[in-house]
């Protein structure tokens, strides 16, 4: 049986991985669940419970900075809080309507529309959707490093 655990958890793993890159498929969560599966089923002997603790506390973060990072890249690049607010909608808006390039469409169309309302420049607000798409790829870059370093550990670990 506990072949099929440790099968289940590297599948999770491998598809974890490929969901970093691939939209729709929950990356850093998949991962995370793979720990989580091959930690119960083998009794922690890999790895300890505070390691799937911490990991899961960097699952939480990258998940949030998924979401919040064209916020976060449109506030650094001069968006007011209607912009920040305009990115947060247009993502989220963004995302059902149109999936991941919904999400990316959306979060700059957002802060450039957020900008205008409240009357700035259609420069300012030009760069405050430029912010927002940078962001979203820092993000992206950031959640590919995560499921990197997630993935390698959990094989090392393994192999170790």
């Amino acid at each position: 049986m506990e072949t099929f655990w440790l099968l289940l958890a590297i599948a999770l793993v491998v598809i974890g991985f490929a969901g970093t890159v691939i939209p729709m498929l929950p990356g850093i969560p998949l991962i995370f669940g793979g720990f989580l599966v091959w930690g119960l089923a083998s009794g922690w002997k890999d790895y300890t419970v505070q390691t799937v603790v911490i990991l899961g506390i960097v699952t939480a973060a990258i998940w949030l900075l998924e979401y919040y990072a064209g916020a976060i890249g449109a506030k650094k690049y001069g968006a007011s809080k209607a912009g920040v607010w305009g990115t947060v909608l247009g993502g989220i808006i963004g995302v059902f309507a149109f999936n991941i390039p919904g999400l990316v469409i959306g979060s700059f169309l957002g802060a450039v529309i957020g900008e205008v309302i409240i009357g700035r420049s259609r420069r300012e607000a030009w760069r405050a959707g430029w912010g927002a798409f940078l962001g979203f790829l820092a993000g992206t870059a950031i959640k590919l490093i995560a499921g990197l370093v997630m993935a390698g550990l959990f094989f090392y670990w393994l192999i170790v």
